[in-house]
């Protein structure tokens, strides 16, 4: 007789090899993958890790090594996708969606944004799972209207380490709930979410802009007028010095009624496409983003911008995720890959910030992507990055000579003001900060240690941290 075929958790039980980087391309490790491709075969994979821990991994937009679990299991969810859309109240501001872990907001704003409605928060890129939105406990641009991802979510179905599924919420074991939001994935697998999504008047948004000369005017601008406006971003170069210093292209908006997107939306005003125009080459030699090509491109960014522009009618991609537009845009860093590193520090301490990004324009530093945001209210997470605050945000290729150094000592200052670095964005802060940068680890490690005694779930940032 031939063989019988084998159940899935059977196949599952024999991953293949793989090695894995996070966005940045740095510290690759290997690890035995596994991909289910149904929510049944994703939570018969979950109690069956290696005696190195499991972790599950969305799309791997983490920058540093957030989602690596090095020689032990890692559960690829991105096939586990499938989402409702509930009926709702037509007077309603909001509409309940739910989605497995795997679903992407690509994904959801294909389908949402047809039918009027927007995800609650979106980050730089549309290529985030629901899963690894509530790991991160992402924000965007509208967090001083909005707050971050998980305000948002009304209840998780979440797999602990022993394999039992429970079902919490901000008002259901609220406790597991905040630790898992931005938890980093450690304290169990996020099988699907509930969250509620805005409605919005068409694919089209009304977007202000505003050149400033200097990082003074760019605060004051973001201090009196983002109140206004529903999504703020400004851009800042940093390879500027002396009286240029932190001057910046600020952007905000407001999604555009039916009538005022009807120019450019065409008799559709829900029309929406998000597609790649062109592709990073697949090998870029190091060295291409160096001082002269990235003071020479932020020299033209800022002068393209107009001094003063109202009501430009923007698409979703160019307004929220213009570098999703270049297919594998990390690789432009070269084969040593990139840093990001993120910071918040409170209102109040701009001097401070006025310094970092002065210690940053003196060094060189070779970043053309760097943005600041102002963040509102934080929620009850423990592990949360967003805080009252200014938040800076710079990619920097991992070559760059005294980079370590340099990170070192502005940590420090981040930390004296009170402030944080974003665990997802991490990939070198020292151990021993994290405890300052985040004064409820230890409330964050009780819940972990209710749900987790073996700590069966684990990843090379849990291990290199000491979380």
């Amino acid at each position: 007789m031939p063989p019988t075929p084998p159940e899935p958790a059977a196949v599952l039980a024999r991953p293949h090899t793989a090695e894995l980087t996070g966005w940045g391309r740095t510290a690759p490790t290997a690890s035995d993958v596994r991909r289910p491709t149904s929510a049944t075969e994703l939570q018969r994979a979950l109690p069956n890790g290696s005696p190195r821990g499991l972790l599950a991994r969305g799309l791997g937009r983490g920058y540093g090594d957030c989602a690596q679990n090095s020689g032990g299991t890692v559960v690829e969810t991105t096939d586990v996708d499938a989402f409702t859309i509930h009926d709702a109240d037509p007077a309603s501001d909001t509409v309940l969606v739910t989605a497995e872990a795997g679903a992407s907001i690509d994904r959801l704003l294909h389908a949402l944004v047809p039918q009027g409605l927007f995800v609650p928060v979106t980050p730089g890129t549309r290529y985030v799972t629901v899963g690894g939105a509530i790991a991160a406990d992402i924000h965007g641009k509208n967090h001083h209207r909005k707050g971050s991802w998980c305000q948002h979510v009304t209840s998780l179905h979440l797999q602990l380490a022993d394999g039992e599924v429970v079902e919490i919420g901000p008002d259901r074991d609220p406790e597991l709930f905040w630790a898992t939001a931005g938890g980093m994935g450690l304290t169990g697998v996020v099988l699907d979410a509930t969250f509620a999504c805005p409605r919005i008047g068409s694919s089209r948004l009304l977007v202000d802009t505003d050149r400033a000369a200097d990082l003074d005017e760019v605060l004051e601008l973001m201090a009196s007028g983002d109140h206004a406006y529903d999504y703020s971003v400004a851009w800042i170069d940093l390879m500027a010095g002396g009286r240029a210093t932190g001057r910046s292209v600020l952007t905000r908006g407001r999604f555009a009624t039916a009538e005022e997107a009807a120019p450019a939306a065409g008799p559709d005003p829900y029309a929406y496409s998000a597609g790649v125009l062109a592709s990073a080459p697949p090998f870029v030699p190091d060295g291409l983003l160096n001082k002269l090509t990235v003071r020479a491109f932020n020299e033209l960014w800022f002068r393209k911008a107009p001094v003063r522009r109202r009501d430009e009618l923007q698409t979703i991609p160019t307004f929220f995720h213009p570098l999703d537009m270049v297919g594998g845009w990390n690789r432009i860093y070269g084969p040593q890959g990139f840093l990001q590193w993120q910071f918040v520090i409170p209102f109040g301490a701009e001097a401070t910030l006025r310094r970092i990004i002065e210690e940053l324009s003196a060094s060189g530093c070779t970043s053309f992507l760097a943005v600041l945001k102002a963040f509102g209210e934080a929620d009850p997470a423990p592990l949360s990055f967003p805080a009252p605050g200014w938040t800076l945000a710079l990619d920097i290729p991992a070559g760059v000579r005294g980079l370590g150094p340099l990170l070192d000592r502005l940590d420090e200052l981040v930390v004296a003001e009170g402030g944080r670095v974003y665990l997802a964005k991490d990939s070198r802060v020292r151990p021993e900060l994290v405890p300052q940068m985040y004064p409820r680890l230890d409330e964050w490690r009780a819940v972990r240690n209710r749900v987790d005694p073996q700590r069966r779930i684990r990843s090379d940032l849990s291990r290199r941290l000491g979380l």
